[in-house]
């Protein structure tokens, strides 16, 4: 294991993006192609929104130009939808008592 490396949930934002090319994907959904990093932080600058990387795994990573706030919003809004709309299992009970009978059950 390195030491001093920090595994965070949080997708990489802005200039914590440290690849050299990414697949970048407009405001609109909108995919503008492979670009370099700077060229995409510089797009992101102008439009005020931020470059979030969304598929790190990817080859080329793919960001997308977005307001973070908002995604954030949005992906806890998700979350909360999903736990709400999670089915829980319903535990049923059985008595077993003395007066019962073989055929009973």
């Amino acid at each position: 294991m390195r030491i001093g490396v920090i595994i965070s949930d949080e997708p990489r934002i802005n200039d914590e993006i440290r690849v050299s090319q990414v697949r970048l994907i407009g405001p609109n959904g909108e995919q503008v192609g492979v670009i370099a990093t700077s060229v995409a932080l510089n797009l992101a600058k102008e439009a005020n929104l931020d470059l979030v990387e969304v598929a790190p795994n990817a080859k080329p990573p793919v960001a997308k130009l977005i307001d973070y706030g908002k995604y954030k919003y949005n992906e806890k809004i998700k979350a909360r939808e999903a736990r709400r709309n999670q089915s829980t299992a319903e535990i049923k009970e059985i008595r077993f008592r003395l007066k019962i009978d073989d055929h009973d059950f």
